[in-house]
């Protein structure tokens, strides 16, 4: 009987373009080469033990991404960061090993930073976007397992800020489950009459998960 392992990771550069579950085939060869036995379910269709915390949206890099994995064998988590990292492909890397304490479903928020690129920036571009995340109704279309459903995310966006200067650079906690909110749902809201606050072109990162005490979640 092996035991459990979180592995804190990376993703950046040309990874962020791969999806989830090509993320998942990703990381199981790359533990496999780094000679991680992993622990498989019975049955007739065996599957590692493996599991992602918060899937990112491709295109979307991550400093914060945690995936929990089952070994055949005991292993202590030092060390193991050097051992999986060589392993592993361009833009994946892992920062920390250690075995979890508490389940996923104890994520509640998550922060982004983001960068918003304007070929012309529209005059007072932050004051307009601090008005715009600061109203009462944001409605947006937002894909759900039921379908594409309208959604008022106001109230589960929190603490956004911004810089004040070119290209823009804004920071958000958003809630990450029930419901799940990501910056593609900030950008959305950017349509209609606010269109002219829309970029040319975004770029994010998501740099850290939070507990509903707001503590970074490990």
């Amino acid at each position: 009987m092996g035991n459990r392992l979180r592995l804190r990771f990376s993703k950046t550069g040309r990874a962020k373009y791969i999806s989830h579950l090509d993320l998942m085939a990703t990381m199981r060869r790359a533990l496999l080469r780094a000679g991680i036995k992993l622990e498989y379910s019975g049955g007739f269709n065996p599957h590692p033990y493996m599991s992602i915390a918060l899937p990112l949206p491709v295109g979307c890099s991550g400093m914060c991404e945690l995936v929990d994995i089952g070994t055949e064998h005991d292993l202590l988590p030092d060390g193991l960061a050097e051992i999986i990292n060589p392993a592993m492909p361009e833009g994946i890397e892992i920062l920390e090993v250690y075995p979890p304490m508490r389940k996923f479903s104890g994520i509640a928020w998550v922060e982004i930073s983001g960068t918003l690129y304007y070929d012309n920036p529209p005059e007072q571009i932050v004051q307009k976007l601090t008005r715009r995340f600061s109203e009462e109704n944001i409605v947006v279309s937002k894909k759900t397992k039921s379908g594409i459903s309208l959604i008022n995310i106001a109230q589960f966006i929190k603490d956004v800020c911004y810089n004040d200067e070119t290209p823009v650079t804004m920071s958000a906690k958003l809630s990450a489950r029930d419901p799940s909110i990501s910056h593609i749902n900030l950008m959305s809201a950017l349509d209609g009459k606010y269109a002219q606050l829309a970029p040319d072109y975004s770029a994010f990162t998501r740099v850290e998960v939070y507990d509903a005490d707001m503590r970074p979640f490990r």
